[in-house]
């Protein structure tokens, strides 16, 4: 039987945790490494609806791209969000791990997958491996096999990735080919991206400021919602390690969805 500690190394050999940023909490968060796991599920986040459905179905280990405690915490108590979902988790005996940015930076991580889906070739870092600058570093830059207009490329995320809504920043008819994708809330790359030539950044949500800067730019700037930048990830991470570890069951998270909504 699978043990989580051989899911946690398979794990560290696709998104290596020394990619990740100083600041991030990945690798096993909570649990066992010796315990068995039969039943994993993926998700972006843990959440209420994604924690009751790991307990429900009698996971052994979630694998949440986004960190579970994210920040240090001094209590674990059942008055805060984010404690009384690992105090229920624990009580259940679900662990969990966090891939978060070493996943993003990864050789095929999901930078590179959204560069792959729209058809961005040629890729390097945005932001070279502090460390080490031959490894994969943060975010990716890349070219279209043509040039396209931001109006077109931005209606194509929006189709290949069935989205309900999209944001866009800059002249529609201005022709872009030079693309940088930074997944989740990358508004902080447009600059780097800008400086080595990109003429739109492709990310999930930016600050307001980061927005106004793109349009002071000159930059276009593709806003696919910090869900949608992340979550088909999660979903290809699933059917990654369920071919891996045929004898457990791997799934993505069947309740999770998107917090925000259109009216």
């Amino acid at each position: 039987m699978t043990k989580i500690q051989s899911i946690c190394e398979f794990l560290d050999q696709f998104a290596p945790t020394s990619l990740a940023e100083e600041w991030d909490n990945v690798g096993l968060i909570l649990g066992d490494p010796n315990r068995d796991a039969k039943q994993v599920m993926t998700c972006l986040t843990v959440t209420p609806e994604s924690a009751s459905e790991a307990i429900e179905k009698n996971v052994d280990l979630i694998v949440s791209h986004h960190p579970l405690p994210f920040s240090a915490t001094k209590r674990i108590t059942t008055d805060r969000t984010p404690t009384r979902l690992i105090w229920e988790l624990a009580q259940a005996g679900v662990s969990i791990y966090s891939p978060h940015t070493g996943f993003d930076s990864a050789v095929g991580g999901i930078n590179q997958m959204l560069c792959d889906r729209l058809g961005i070739a040629s890729t390097a870092p945005v932001i070279p491996n502090r460390k080490n600058p031959e490894m994969p570093g943060a975010g990716r830059i890349g070219k279209l096999s043509s040039p396209t207009t931001l109006r077109e490329f931005a209606e194509k995320i929006k189709v290949d990735f069935e989205l309900p809504r999209l944001q866009v920043v800059g002249d529609l008819d201005a022709k872009v080919q030079r693309i940088a994708t930074a997944c989740g809330s990358g508004g902080s790359f447009l600059s780097k991206a800008v400086a080595r030539g990109a003429e739109c950044l492709v990310t999930g949500e930016a600050t307001f400021h980061s927005v106004l800067e793109a349009r002071a730019s000159n930059a276009g700037m593709i806003l696919m919602g910090h869900y949608f930048s992340e979550r088909f990830a999660i979903e290809v991470l699933a059917e990654k390690m369920s071919a891996e570890f045929s004898d457990a069951k791997v799934w993505a998270s069947e309740r999770e969805c998107d917090p925000l909504q259109s009216v």
